[in-house]
């Protein structure tokens, strides 16, 4: 085994939250984000970062094989950094410096080969291995959580496996190997003029491997809403054996291999390649911001939006609290961040269309903002209006979008919870589940923090039978510094959101997945009898349990992690 700096050959991340460990708050931000958790009665203790030296990892419980040995870290740092993945609970309990079940080992594999080999060993010494991509799951999707069951953990860091192995510039694919953050592959891919242009809110921090595991929503906001519209073929290492599909442009015979393997959030296998569909990089861009003067005509408008067959490519629908939350707004006014795009046509008569559309549903906006988004470039290309769709409202929100997730640990720190929830729900049944949601999810709240607190909504994705609504929230943890108490009332929260989404008709989740923070949800919405179908899988290509137990579905006959175990029934303390 080697040290962590000749394993690991990314930027440093910040283990105990999120981005970079050299990427910091500017004055500016801190001081919002201290001004905001005021608003909630945080900030009157703050809990100082956690650093390397503030924890006492327990031992290794296992020693890899002399063949593995190159492979393998134990530093502290690398084994922090695969502890947990990013969600408030992950935080939280780094800013409590309580990790009891860091991974014994931490592999880097730099070959396909390597990957077989450690699930080899691993089935073999009843070791269990959790897939690990960016980390940036905030759903409990790679944590080493996994109960009493195995001898030990090893978590397998794919970031070796980061290239573009193969382009098909004529049927525009291209086989990608599933370590590749999305930066990566985007660079890769841009001398050859074409683009996954899957933008999740994590791209830095995720690769397509993970985003293939949790069925990841990305950058369009319709029409190519799921990794799964460009995923052609995969190639997954399990533990049975290799499993690599057909390369096809569809295809009817029989249930789909791949979608087996998509959403399969590391308990099938380890996806180490995929063909990938691809675009050709946008040339034409235009964009508009759009206010309503009620959330209802703002849905009605978006609505049909989703029906006209226009496919715009953002169609983020911002309810008042939202746009407000977001600098986008005054609060008494909801919001539509409107853009298309395209790498063959002018979209003056898409956009066109589209105005049209919102102006019957009472939408106001900038005629002369729209008209600079769509003329054409400096350099002479399409529209864009020199980045006119990053202006205004639209790069506002897209601005706090990227940098939302650097503000978490401050909030922690301060004492304050701030989460959010996704689900989907079909247009007949909106309105009554909007309301359901936020009525609930306030009431539960206030129960459980003793104070009023608000739920704000946007849209990430629409459909023609309906949207994908995306809940925030934040609430008081604790004005003592008492972490403790903060991660019991998030857990009795997310147990509540959870069954609230469910019993009112949506689904637990969206696009962020399930790992075992949605468990709960996902056992109640998915019917008994696939789930043991799926339990059959796992058994096939995974006789012996290892992979990522407690996600999805437990192995049979093993007992729970502690944190799938302690779901929704944490005390909180007085």
């Amino acid at each position: 085994m080697v040290e962590a700096a000749t394993l690991s050959r990314r930027r440093k991340l910040r283990f105990y939250g999120w981005g970079y460990a050299d990427d910091v708050l500017s004055a500016d931000e801190e001081a919002r984000i201290r001004q905001s958790a005021t608003r909630y009665g945080g900030g009157a203790v703050e809990i100082s970062a956690p650093r390397e030296a503030d924890f006492d990892l327990r031992a290794p419980r296992v020693a890899p094989p002399a063949a593995l040995a190159s492979l393998i870290s134990t530093t502290p740092y690398d084994r922090l950094t695969h502890s947990y993945g990013k969600s408030f609970a992950d935080i939280v309990r780094m800013f409590m410096r309580d990790v009891p079940q860091p991974p014994d080992l931490v592999a880097f594999p730099r070959i396909e080969q390597d990957v077989a080999a450690v699930l080899d060993w691993a089935s073999g010494a009843n070791v269990a291995v959790i897939p690990f991509g960016g980390g940036s799951s905030v759903a409990g999707g790679v944590e080493p959580d996994v109960g009493d069951g195995y001898a030990g953990t090893v978590s397998l860091d794919l970031q070796y496996l980061c290239q573009v192995v193969e382009v098909d510039r004529t049927s525009r694919a291209a086989r990608i190997q599933a370590g590749a953050l999305g930066p990566e592959l985007e660079d890769q891919l841009k001398p050859h003029g074409l683009t996954l242009r899957h933008f999740p809110q994590s791209l830095q921090h995720s690769t397509l491997g993970g985003w293939i595991a949790t069925r990841s929503g990305g950058h369009y906001a319709s029409l190519y809403t799921h990794i799964d519209d460009f995923v052609e073929s995969t190639r997954t290492v399990t533990p049975a054996g290799m499993l690599e599909t057909r390369r096809l442009p569809g295809s009817g015979a029989g249930p789909s291999p791949d979608r087996m393997i998509i959403g399969s959030e590391g308990t099938l296998g380890v996806i180490v390649e995929a063909w990938m569909r691809l675009q050709d990089r946008p040339v034409h861009q235009a964009s508009a911001s759009v206010v309503f003067p009620t959330m209802a005509t703002a849905t009605a408008a978006v609505r049909a939006l989703s029906q006209s067959g226009l496919f715009p490519s953002n169609c983020r629908l911002l309810d008042p609290a939202e746009a407000r939350n977001n600098g986008v707004g005054d609060g008494a006014t909801a919001v539509l961040v409107l853009g298309f795009e395209s790498a063959d046509h002018p979209l003056d008569a898409w956009m066109g269309r589209a105005l049209e559309l919102v102006s019957d549903h009472q939408g106001l906006f900038d005629v002369e903002a729209v008209a600079r988004s769509l003329a054409p470039t400096a350099s002479g290309g399409g529209g864009g209006g020199g980045g006119e769709h990053r202006r205004g409202a639209a790069g506002q929100w897209r601005n706090a979008f990227i940098r939302m997730p650097y503000y978490r640990d401050l909030m922690v720190a301060l004492g304050v919870i701030t989460d959010t929830f996704e689900t989907a729900i079909t247009w007949d049944r909106f309105d009554a589940f909007y309301a359901g949601v936020k009525e609930r999810t306030a009431a539960a709240i206030r129960e459980i923090c003793g104070h009023e607190a608000g739920v704000s909504c946007r849209f990430t994705h629409i459909y023609p039978d309906g949207p994908a609504p995306y809940f925030s929230w934040s609430a008081l943890g604790s004005k003592t510094g008492n972490l403790a108490d903060s991660l019991a009332r998030w857990r009795d929260i997310k147990q509540a959101t959870n069954a609230i989404v469910v019993d009112l008709g949506g689904t637990v989740t969206h696009h962020h997945s399930v790992g075992r923070d949605h468990r709960s949800g996902y056992d109640r919405q998915s019917p008994p009898l696939f789930r043991g179908a799926l339990a059959a899988a796992k058994a096939t290509l995974d006789p012996a349990g290892v992979l990522n137990p407690g996600v999805l579905i437990d192995p049979l006959g093993r007992p729970l992690g502690v944190r799938g175990a302690l779901v929704g029934m944490v005390s909180r303390t007085p």
